[in-house]
């Protein structure tokens, strides 16, 4: 399968084959398919490096309340009554939510893997996808040896995951917190991902009352805790990153961690610190951006997010030059890209054909004095196009079957909140 972008604001006409970047300004060649990219700025897609997807079915349903009232009275006794039919219906919701707005690849953890994974598919999304492992200490496995059952479960899942779809399902292992998973499951699924290459997607140090409670228990601060045990490796994501210290920092950059920044679900939920971000960057650790799940957020938009990440760091830094918008766009395409390696990221001949066409004559992007700027400080709704593995899932803000997935979802949620 080809396809030409033809007449593009910067790179001219570039040529996608088997989706990948196979030539930039090139001559107009005939292709299988052909836009008209006059007008638009083409720009690798956005990889949102932390989220829970099908949460979009608890969009503005407990907002404003405490961090521990909303989590143990509304949104966990919810999910406990979620069905594999509720979670696929919201990831396609989700799915449309990031097509729309311009996000070819995301990380996700969540329950009932395979119904999200099948959403997936079908929307023609890419995702790095991992079912939630959570043992809660570890008791109900007996013998210190974690919960020997839902690492068998794991196990399985992740079979079916490479095994029954595509190639844009990635699997990947899901343990939660160190408050949430035994150390004995925390080491197994250290083991378990490098025997299968897999990346491991877990919170860390989004409360200072995590870290507390993690001294009390263990004597370590939870980066520490996580090294002690063998945990940190270059195929872990860590989400929030928001309580660290020097030291901990120093693991991270040691072990060549990825820190997934999530500023809108921090705010929102108010957990009392702007993560560290100059430190970070100086100790060299790669940076990329998530959304965090609908229910923390309310929306999947990268560029919202993208702002906020920006605007938090030069208010907590005092400094207007921290974090410019030239860098916050690479956190969101090639640090997100790298973090999961996916191959994609950047505008480049080789690359993989995760990209966007934004269209120019908005409002918002009009002047064009820098197009870096405009995307991060004033774009809304300014991608046109979203093209994935070389497939178009959007164009002209289009996409296939969006009115029957708003009113399913919708059904699903209101269905959903009578549960409770």
């Amino acid at each position: 399968m080809s396809l030409l972008l033809k007449n593009t604001e910067n790179y001219g006409n570039v040529y996608i084959e088997e989706g990948r970047i196979a030539e930039i300004d090139c001559e107009p060649y005939d292709s299988d398919a052909t836009i008209n990219a006059a007008k638009r700025a083409l720009v690798p897609g956005f990889v949102n490096t932390h989220t829970h997807a099908a949460m979009t079915l608890l969009r503005g349903y407990a907002d404003d309340l405490p961090l521990l009232t909303w989590l143990s009275e509304w949104i966990w006794p919810l999910e406990a009554k979620m069905t594999g039919e509720d979670i696929y219906w919201g990831t396609k919701l989700a799915c449309l939510e990031m097509i729309k707005t311009g996000t070819t690849t995301f990380n996700d953890m969540y329950w009932h893997v395979l119904a999200s994974a099948n959403a997936v598919d079908e929307m023609g999304i890419r995702s790095v996808m991992s079912n939630v492992l959570i043992d809660t200490g570890g008791e109900s496995g007996g013998g210190g040896g974690g919960d020997r059952a839902v690492q068998k479960e794991t196990e399985r899942l992740t079979r079916r995951l490479r095994s029954d779809y595509s190639s844009r399902v990635i699997p990947a292992l899901g343990p939660h917190a160190i408050y949430t998973v035994s150390e004995e499951s925390l080491a197994w699924a250290a083991d378990f991902a490098r025997e299968k290459d897999l990346l491991v997607h877990i919170h860390v140090s989004e409360t200072e009352k995590e870290v507390s409670d993690c001294i009390e228990k263990t004597g370590l601060r939870p980066v520490e805790y996580l090294d002690r045990i063998g945990f940190l490796g270059p195929n872990v994501i860590a989400a929030h990153c928001v309580w660290l210290n020097d030291s901990e920092i120093a693991l991270l950059a040691k072990h060549d961690v990825k820190v997934s920044h999530n500023p809108t679900s921090n705010m929102k939920l108010a957990v009392g610190r702007t993560m560290d971000y100059p430190r970070l960057s100086r100790a060299g650790v790669n940076v990329s951006v998530g959304t965090d799940g609908c229910a923390s957020n309310n929306n999947l938009n990268m560029l919202e997010s993208a702002k906020f990440a920006s605007l938090s760091q030069k208010a907590s830094a005092n400094d207007p030059t921290m974090l410019p918008a030239r860098d916050t766009l690479a956190m969101i395409t090639k640090n997100g890209a790298e973090a999961l390696r996916i191959g994609s990221g950047e505008i480049k001949e080789g690359a993989v054909a995760d990209v966007l066409l934004i269209d120019l004559q908005l409002q918002e992007m009009v002047p064009l004095h820098n197009l870096d700027s405009n995307l991060i400080y004033a774009s809304h709704g300014c991608v046109d196009t979203t093209i994935c593995a070389g497939s178009v899932l959007m164009e002209g803000r289009k996409v296939a079957g969006e009115a029957d997935i708003l009113k399913k979802a919708s059904e699903v949620a209101h269905d959903l909140a009578g549960r409770r």
